[in-house]
């Protein structure tokens, strides 16, 4: 596909998934009103929203273009990451922000409408084009169940290490903050991180070495990369009512950097050094 044209497709997704987005948050306000008045909102709201779009959609648009998935599969696979990262990190909010006003039925209804919205523009505007030859990578096809399995436990233990290593270097920056809050007790925070977090994120990162089908090298950089801006830069570039602006700015830095390590790792452990033809891993599978 011509570069001009992938920019107007993605342009084209941009302007759809906003317009998705307002359709969904004002359907999920007349379902469920808000019970306590929403705090005010930093001012230019609607431009940090936009902005915050573009590293989605552009990060999701350079997986379309690179993956021969096509039609409904790739619209449910570029709908649902976005979507399972926001459930993801919504997850571990219930927990860290117990005395936060969040409504978090509101947040995940919304993002859940929004993205089955948005699957038929993905489908519509990426998934008919024609397919290109290209070859085809299964993490799983050439591993044991032996080898799939220590590598899944050494990149679950990975995550825990490199968010306790992040979450140490900021928290001068945010102590302050998180003393207004309750914070969970090891009991929760180590199976809310090694069995849910942890593995929910691999899958996730799995499903984008799966997609890319790139060479072990530059496939864990396209993974760190994509993954570091959707779960990092994207969530915590907008402004918030409930996260004061040098907690968020922390917030990304910590998770940006860790994330893309984290992606890049679980990348390079799955892929393989050189990309073998579709025939060949079907013959190994």
């Amino acid at each position: 596909m011509k570069s001009s044209n992938a920019i107007l497709r993605a342009v084209a997704v941009f302007a759809a998934t906003s317009a998705v987005q307002f359709l969904a948050g004002a359907l999920v306000a007349l379902l469920l009103p808000l019970k306590a008045p929403m705090p005010h909102l930093a001012q230019h709201f609607a431009q940090w929203m936009f902005l915050s779009n573009v590293v989605t959609i552009g990060a999701l648009s350079i997986l379309a273009l690179r993956t021969e998935w096509r039609g409904w599969a790739l619209g449910a696979a570029l709908a649902a990451i976005p979507l399972a990262i926001t459930l993801i990190d919504g997850i571990e909010g219930v927990y860290f922000l117990p005395n936060s006003p969040i409504e978090w039925n509101r947040i995940f209804a919304q993002s859940a409408l929004a993205a089955a919205l948005s699957v038929p523009v993905w489908m519509l505007l990426f998934g008919k084009r024609a397919a290109t030859p290209q070859d085809h990578f299964h993490p799983f096809a050439t591993k044991s169940a032996v080898e799939r399995a220590w590598r899944f436990v050494v990149c679950d233990a990975l995550y825990l290490v490199l968010y306790m290593i992040a979450g140490t270097i900021i928290w001068p920056y945010i102590k302050d903050f998180y003393a207004t809050q309750t914070l969970p007790p090891m009991s929760i925070f180590l199976p809310l991180e090694l069995l849910i977090r942890g593995p929910l994120f691999i899958v996730l990162c799995l499903l984008l070495v799966r997609m890319l089908a790139l060479p072990r090298l530059s496939g864990a950089l396209a993974v760190g990369a994509l993954f570091a801006l959707m779960s990092g830069v994207a969530p915590l570039l907008m402004p918030n009512p409930y996260f004061p602006d040098a907690v968020r700015w922390a917030h990304m830095c910590e998770t940006t950097s860790s994330n893309f390590v984290f992606a890049a790792a679980v990348a390079w452990l799955w892929g393989q050094p050189r990309l073998v033809h579709a025939e060949a891993l079907a013959h190994a599978a």
